[in-house]
């Protein structure tokens, strides 16, 4: 169906990258944001773990395409995809942090002043690693990066918004430090980090990677 001229759409990565696949919204949106370019009435939008300060953005919004990590109780890795009234359940289902309690109430606000969105899409992918405070995306889920953006792009074919090779530059965006490619490559070595963090995170830690 094709979408009004007029029509606003906000695609949406929520999570938070400092927790392994909890990350998974914002890497989604960074490789979107990398690889594509969109017509004006598309905003692309890190929502990291804002909460109910993601509000203004989804009351100016007509359509929502959102990417996040989400506990489905299925296997690690597995993309689901909810739409319109199931979105709201299923981003409350399951909490793995409060970025998803915060969402929650965001939509539910949304839905109780009447803003919203008529549309909407969450592609959700299972986690396989929580905890490792520091780390990046597992292999597991990294790989599914790929069918997330194409499964992404055919939603959006279906609402009539055009998507072309390209590249969106936005400060909406993450800042480049934090970036996959600068975040990932700039972890210390196995021997220098631990699955609660790493010397970036705890200044003063010794040789271990252990807070002195």
């Amino acid at each position: 169906m094709p979408a009004a001229t007029d029509r606003l759409t906000l695609i949406l990565g929520i999570g938070n990258v400092l927790w392994a696949d909890e990350g998974f919204g914002p890497r989604c949106l960074e490789a979107l944001a990398e690889s594509h370019a969109f017509d004006a009435g598309v905003r692309l939008l890190d929502g990291g773990t804002q909460g109910l300060y993601l509000l203004p953005f989804l009351e100016e919004a007509d359509d929502l395409l959102i990417f996040d990590a989400v506990d489905y109780g299925l296997p690690p890795g597995t993309l689901k995809i909810v739409r319109d009234a199931d979105v709201p359940a299923f981003m409350g289902a399951k909490k793995m942090s409060l970025h998803q309690t915060g969402f929650q109430d965001v939509l539910a606000t949304a839905a109780l002043v009447g803003c919203l969105p008529s549309r909407m899409t969450l592609i959700g992918c299972q986690p396989a690693e929580l905890e490792d405070y520091g780390g990046g995306l597992t292999p597991t889920v990294a790989a599914r990066l790929p069918e997330a953006l194409s499964a992404a792009l055919a939603e959006l074919d279906g609402w009539g918004v055009a998507a072309r090779p390209g590249r969106t530059v936005s400060a909406d965006l993450a800042d480049p430090s934090i970036r996959r490619d600068a975040y990932e490559t700039g972890r210390p070595p196995a021997e220098l980090a631990c699955r609660s963090g790493d010397d970036r995170f705890f200044p003063g830690a010794d040789d271990t990677g252990r807070a002195g």
